[in-house]
């Protein structure tokens, strides 16, 4: 099992320090930028599993760098650090394509969870497309025109936490799940104020399929949560 590279992108040196130290018992090879531009030479130089970005960074901002990163490196999961802690800054973030948001000050085992989530995520999308690459490429699920495949993701640029998404909700449609509920299943921890890394990543997928299904086939059902409407997918 090869080592997961993470890029810590922090312009104070002794948080990115801590932060590298925090990490140590997840036997990862930790490499580290105090600005964007730094971030984007060692982006182009190295395959990161994963990067922690500060968002208040000198020049480019940290939420610049993160649209970046999902714009040329999608399977790369982001995790947003941040003073920042109001609920319209989550929601920023993650429509910049952020794959899950932590606010300082932090424990440090709640970081190693988050991380072990966003990298079990990509090494399950990874497996798959290696998967797909050795065999015929059919589709795992069909409902109506939708066709799900692990190569074809890549089509509509998906992240991997948004096609483990859509996959969840393609395995049980029209079962309404909860925001607690998806985040327990998909992101694989419970947290309750996080709840609009659900609201923000659904967003995103709607967006992207709009130019295939004009009417969103995830429906909200309001009060309750959201559920996948497989007629809307006959019907589009």
């Amino acid at each position: 099992m090869r080592t997961e590279k993470v890029l810590i992108v922090e312009d104070d040196r002794t948080i990115r320090h801590l932060i590298a130290t925090q990490l140590q018992s997840l036997n990862l090879h930790i490499d580290e930028a105090c600005s964007a531009e730094s971030a984007i030479k060692k982006l182009a130089s190295n395959h990161y599993g994963l990067v922690l970005l500060d968002i208040n960074l000198p020049q480019m901002d940290g939420l610049s760098l993160c649209r970046k990163v999902k714009e040329h490196y999608p399977t790369i999961a982001v995790i947003l650090l941040t003073a920042l802690s109001s609920d319209m800054d989550r929601v920023i973030g993650l429509e910049m394509g952020a794959d899950d948001y932590i606010c300082k000050p932090f424990f440090a085992r709640e970081l190693q969870a988050r991380i072990k989530t966003q990298l079990r995520h990509r090494a399950q999308l990874l497996m798959a497309q290696s998967s797909n690459e050795q065999t015929e490429k059919q589709p795992i699920i069909q409902l109506g025109k939708l066709h799900i495949e692990f190569a074809s993701h890549q089509a509509i640029n998906l992240t991997a936490t948004e096609f483990d998404l859509l996959v969840y909700f393609a395995k049980h449609p029209n079962h309404v799940f909860s925001r607690q509920q998806l985040l327990d299943q998909v992101w694989g921890y419970q947290h309750s104020g996080y709840e609009h890394t659900v609201n923000s990543h659904i967003n995103r997928l709607r967006s992207k399929f709009e130019q295939y299904h004009q009417t969103p086939f995830i429906e909200t059902v309001w009060g309750v949560g959201y559920k996948l409407n497989p007629r809307q997918l006959s019907a589009n």
